[in-house]
């Protein structure tokens, strides 16, 4: 560690570094992150977290810290987060950046992804023999509904993670479908605007009912990085909580699951440890039309066609299904 490390490390930790690990965790010019693992001479593995971001700050790593504690109360391992030696998440200057720094607990365990880190494939199909745990897992924390945040999560509808963000996500996506869509052949006005007029119509609906619906505070980022598992391959917990924070239960579960498939998978999952509500079960149908229809892999799809009408077609076809299909989500949700 250079000396600028060390004095940060310093705030933290009494121990003297003796050998380190730096992991850069990136996001381009506005999003700095670094990680040192670090060994200290007095035998102890720790972690120090660095970043300069707009979603990174002292007031949020604090909710952090509590959804962790959250957690751990449950029975999950989360690596704790760390105060410094005067009780704050302080704001250092490293490198040219302004950041907010925090310790963290060193995890014994595993990443999904470390399994077969070399292998999408394998670690896709490694993590779907887990969701049962990790729905269950989140089906709990949904059920102790937490609110001591109003800072919302990631995964945000109808409002924004972060002030550099324009929109939410899947505004964002749609409008780009939208802006792709009106470029397509004349052949295929008509149906680009009623699938714009569905989905439009269908999201203003959905605004009305949204804040009604039940919260909690979530980790936010279920995904085969984040997955920890034991040396048996049992799953233990989750880690890596900075897009956490307040979130409807239904927006979240169907945003981290694929298909209608997946979604009607862990929605029996889930009821095994939460009660849906009628309000939920009457608008999960709604909020599948909002999320998935118009998502950036609609986007790919029909870039992917090109110029070929049949192609073109069957892509638009889909988008329409998804957004008029009777879907009945309420039959798994116990």
């Amino acid at each position: 560690m250079d000396d600028e490390s060390k004095s940060i490390f310093s705030l933290f930790f009494d121990e003297a570094p003796l050998a380190f690990h730096e992991i850069d965790t990136s996001r381009g010019d506005t999003d700095f992150r670094a990680t040192f693992l670090v060994e200290t001479d007095a035998g102890h593995k720790r972690v120090l977290k660095l970043a300069d971001n707009d979603f990174t700050f002292p007031e949020k790593i604090a909710v952090w810290q509590r959804t962790v504690e959250e957690y751990r109360k449950l029975g999950y391992f989360c690596p704790r987060i760390f105060r410094d030696k005067a009780g704050a998440f302080p704001l250092v200057d490293f490198r040219g950046h302004r950041c907010a720094a925090y310790g963290e607990e060193f995890a014994p365990y595993t990443p999904v992804e470390d399994r077969f880190s070399q292998d999408y494939g394998q670690n896709a199909a490694l993590y779907e023999r887990y969701l049962p745990d990790i729905w269950r897992m989140t089906a709990r924390i949904a059920a102790e509904h937490l609110d001591y945040t109003d800072y919302p999560s990631a995964y945000c509808l109808f409002e924004t993670f972060c002030p550099s963000d324009e929109t939410d996500e899947v505004l964002e996506n749609a409008m780009a479908w939208k802006e792709y869509a009106d470029t397509l052949p004349r052949d295929f006005a008509d149906q680009v605007g009623r699938i714009w007029r569905l989905w439009t119509e269908n999201r203003g609906m959905l605004e009305a009912i949204y804040p009604k619906l039940p919260t909690s505070v979530f980790q936010a980022d279920l995904n085969a990085s984040n997955i920890l598992l034991d040396e048996e391959g049992r799953f233990v917990g989750v880690y890596d909580f900075n897009l956490c924070g307040r979130e409807v239960f239904l927006n979240y579960l169907m945003r981290e699951s694929s298909g209608v498939s997946g979604i009607c998978k862990a929605l029996q999952i889930a009821s095994e440890c939460y009660r849906f509500s009628d309000l939920e079960k009457e608008t999960a149908l709604m909020l599948y039309r909002c999320l998935k229809p118009l998502w950036f892999t609609r986007v790919e799809a029909l870039k992917k066609a090109g110029q070929d009408p049949d192609a073109i077609r069957a892509c638009l076809d889909e988008t329409e299904q998804a957004l008029t299909a009777p879907i009945d989500f309420a039959a798994c949700m116990g």
